[in-house]
């Protein structure tokens, strides 16, 4: 291999390419049914085939074996039942996500690309996979709790409104650290805002929050003066003549002296960055990541004095600014 070729190149493909491997075997895993149906109770391939109405039973051998080989699932016998490590894949939400996504979307858009390049319609990932991406951005909260704690501190808000909301996650965090506060979450995805619904009732918060499904231009007839408005991850879904107006009817919604707080991925020349802003431009609406640079110049333009940028995650193009509204 040395003597053929570039040894070190070829050693990291076929890594990469296992790691590849290893996210799509886990994502066939979520998607078929079958780790989740081993939750409940061990069962032979021909329990598993029957039940799930597939009738390669062959061929989900074939599967099981590959995730017994990532030590997911165990034979007992003629019997299958999951590991502690499968298990633990179900139990935490946020990475059963990625795998999901990982598996899906964000690889699929590479695979279909040629169509897309010859002027092939728009993908749908960001409309039709919205739970999943509410769920995997869920990823990035503890970032985004640390901004969001720095503007708790200094502004003490009695009232916040969460635009985006997603999973409700943010808007819990703001509630739970502001005992005397109450909040409106906005989500325009149905099965993101009812995720969101879902999640503040578990928190035992209904009675301090409520989500409002719907663009949050609706609400500007009826500005409701909030201290402390958070836009987290939402500006690079909106083509960019569309953000000037976003930002400028959640200003109306806070009272003059209060703050907004964006929290984004932004574009730069890393990996993830770049593929993340491919991943957007691909969908239907004309997305894109913004530069720090557009995105205060949009600030200003809504009517809001940012603050410096400041990245909020190691190594990561996720960004935080602050902005008053005078």
């Amino acid at each position: 291999m040395a003597r053929s070729g570039s040894l070190r190149a070829r050693v990291s493909a076929v890594r990469n390419g296992q790691a590849a491997v290893r996210v799509a075997a886990v994502g066939a895993g979520l998607r078929s049914g079958v780790l989740d149906r081993l939750a409940a109770a061990t069962e032979s391939t021909t329990d598993l085939a029957v039940g799930l109405g597939w009738p390669r039973e062959d061929l989900l051998d074939s599967l099981l074996r590959v995730l017994a080989a990532m030590r997911l699932v165990r034979p007992t016998g003629n019997r299958w039942s999951l590991t502690r490590r499968g298990r633990a894949l179900l139990e935490d939400d946020v990475l059963r996500a990625a795998y999901e996504g990982f598996a899906d979307y964000h690889v699929g858009v590479y695979r279909d690309i040629e169509e897309q390049l010859a002027g092939g319609p728009g993908r749908r990932d960001v409309a039709d996979k919205g739970e999943v991406i509410a769920r995997l951005s869920r990823m990035m909260d503890p970032f985004v709790y640390g901004a969001v704690d720095r503007e708790l501190r200094e502004h003490a808000p009695r009232r916040v409104l969460d635009v985006g909301c997603g999973s409700g996650s943010h808007l819990a965090h703001m509630l739970s650290s502001r005992p005397d506060a109450t909040g409106v979450g906005v989500e325009v995805d149905a099965a993101a805002a009812a995720l969101a619904r879902t999640s503040l009732a578990a928190a035992g918060l209904t009675d301090r929050a409520r989500v409002v499904e719907g663009d949050v231009r609706s609400l500007v007839a009826t500005p409701e003066e909030f201290d402390l408005a958070l836009v987290a991850n939402v500006l690079y879904y909106l083509p960019e003549p569309e953000r000037v107006p976003v930002l400028r009817a959640v200003g109306h919604q806070v009272r003059r002296g209060g703050v907004v707080l964006v929290v984004t991925t932004t574009l730069d020349d890393s990996m993830f960055s770049r593929h993340f802003d491919l991943l957007l431009r691909a969908q239907e609406g004309a997305m894109s990541l913004p530069s720090t640079e557009l995105l205060c110049r949009a600030l200003r333009e809504a009517g809001l004095e940012p603050g410096q940028p400041r990245r909020i995650a190691p190594g990561e193009p996720l960004t935080a600014v602050t902005a008053v509204r005078h």
